[in-house]
């Protein structure tokens, strides 16, 4: 098999970031998926507004965990790392699709910083993946923790009567928490202080105002 060079790489992930912000992702295998995507709910428009924010604020996430977890598997040196997070990365593709679905009923729209949140987040997972694959399991763990913590502050502030939403975000928090059970498991690290309370935070609250609005 023809070993990829540099520009071969570089294009492939071109080609995928396009992909993921323009064309709807491939979805994974699960049988199991939330139902109703398209439902419209009975909200009044402060209600749908309040409802399309957060789930925009939710795809950008999933925008920026194809980057991360495309940047990771780049440079992950174990086959086996690199095998879990491209199924990792297959399930935040249905978050992707159900976030984009939910959306459109809402008769909204996805950030439109969506390229920025990924390359920014292709960028910092390719980091993590050089560093090492423990530090960059460090690094999912971390973030899917932060993604879960975040979630269920989203379910505190989703209108009641949208419960497709509801039913999407609760799949996606078991799903993260998943991920970072098996980030755990294949030896993730601890990531240091700063980067785990300071600069992951940080990060997050640029993207999340940002997208809530953009």
């Amino acid at each position: 098999m023809r070993q990829l060079s540099l520009l071969d790489k570089l294009l492939t992930e071109v080609d995928q970031s396009l992909r993921t912000v323009y064309v709807g992702a491939p979805a994974s295998a699960r049988s199991e998926t939330p139902e109703n995507l398209t439902q419209k709910a009975d909200l009044s428009e402060t209600e749908r507004k309040q409802a399309a924010s957060l789930m925009r604020v939710n795809h950008a996430g999933e925008i920026a965990a194809q980057g991360l977890y495309r940047g990771q598997a780049m440079n992950a040196k174990n086959p086996e790392i690199k095998r879990q997070m491209a199924e990792s990365a297959a399930e935040e593709n249905d978050h992707l699709n159900w976030c984009e679905a939910r959306l459109i009923a809402l008769d909204s729209h996805k950030s439109y910083l969506s390229p920025l949140w990924y390359w920014g987040s292709f960028s910092i997972g390719a980091v993590a993946g050089a560093a090492g694959d423990h530090w960059s399991l460090g690094f999912v763990k971390e973030t899917e923790d932060q993604v879960g913590k975040h979630i269920s502050r989203h379910l505190e502030k989703l209108p009641e009567a949208d419960t497709v939403s509801r039913d999407v975000l609760l799949q996606m928090k078991a799903d993260e928490q998943h991920h970072a059970e098996v980030a755990q498991a294949a030896g993730a690290v601890k990531l240091p202080f700063p980067i785990r309370k300071v600069l992951m935070p940080l990060t997050s609250k640029v993207m999340t105002g940002l997208s809530a609005k953009i």
